[in-house]
């Protein structure tokens, strides 16, 4: 009930006179019945406009972390998630991962839209980075289509970081279902996930013309990190107190004896010994 009551009272109006959202390729969104509908991922914010501009309801997996914040600013968070039916999941690996699959599971057994983001994360640069295969492995074992869905400039409107967004028209392009049904039986074969996730990649990568890099968000996200973390480093030895006086010294101490100056034999340096 929440759920409709964001969407059509409260928020979403507010939402499409303020963005003025459109939607590119309607007649690719199913009627009934279940499916995946699996995004690129550019901003928090590619979570509300997505199910905002898809008639059906919609259900994401959505990081345990919006479930779990404290204060006033976490309970708020977490009130609005749960509201609106999404998931928590833990994004850790291993049994965490199993659990996020058993919820999407019963998300398409239910003949529901599940809304999955096969990067994991948000993209740290705009690109489009390699798949995770979760998404390959539920469209199997569900016996779903899933369709691709491109989000545009959601990252304009609202960039990491920011609280406030900016009135940037953002759109959502919807691609034609993918049938893996050939695939049926095979969701235990690591290298069948990895050319479904592969081909669902192609399509989101075709449909919101993002430039394809391949590997992990979170690989490239941790080595931004690293590289600030040098550069930090790096710009606090820089400002250390007697820094350049150590440098100065050192580069003297590497030149030898100055012209006019004696050597350290007491002889005048020359032409030849300055030359050697």
């Amino acid at each position: 009930m929440f759920y409709w009551v964001l969407k059509t009272v409260v928020l979403g109006p507010v939402l499409r006179l303020l963005f003025r959202p459109w939607v590119e390729g309607e007649e690719n969104i199913p009627e009934d019945g279940a499916a995946i509908f699996a995004s690129n991922h550019l901003s928090f914010s590619d979570s509300i406009f997505l199910p905002l501009l898809v008639p059906r309801r919609m259900t994401f997996l959505a990081k345990a972390d919006y479930f779990t914040g404290v204060g006033l600013k976490g309970r708020l968070t977490a009130a609005f998630f749960k509201g609106v039916g999404q998931l928590p999941i833990d994004r850790s690996g291993g049994r965490a991962s199993e659990a996020a699959l058993t919820s999407g599971l019963r998300v398409l057994r239910r003949g529901e839209l599940l809304g999955l983001y096969p990067e994991g994360t948000r993209s740290p640069d705009g690109r489009l980075y390699k798949g995770r295969t979760g998404v390959a492995r539920m469209a199997l074992e569900a016996g779903v289509p899933v369709i691709p869905v491109a989000m545009i400039n959601t990252d304009k409107a609202q960039p990491t970081g920011t609280k406030i967004p900016k009135l940037v028209r953002v759109g959502v392009r919807v691609g034609e279902p993918l049938d893996f049904s050939r695939y049926e039986g095979m969701e235990g074969d690591r290298f069948v996930l990895r050319s479904v996730t592969d081909e669902i990649m192609y399509a989101l990568m075709e449909l919101s013309g993002q430039e394809y890099v391949d590997m992990y968000a979170t690989a490239m996200k941790d080595r931004i990190a690293r590289d600030k973390k040098n550069k930090a480093k790096e710009a606090a030895e820089a400002a250390a107190p007697g820094r350049a006086a150590r440098e100065l010294e050192e580069a003297l101490d590497g030149e030898g004896p100055v012209e006019g100056e004696p050597a350290a034999d007491g002889r005048d340096a020359g032409p030849e010994r300055r030359a050697s």
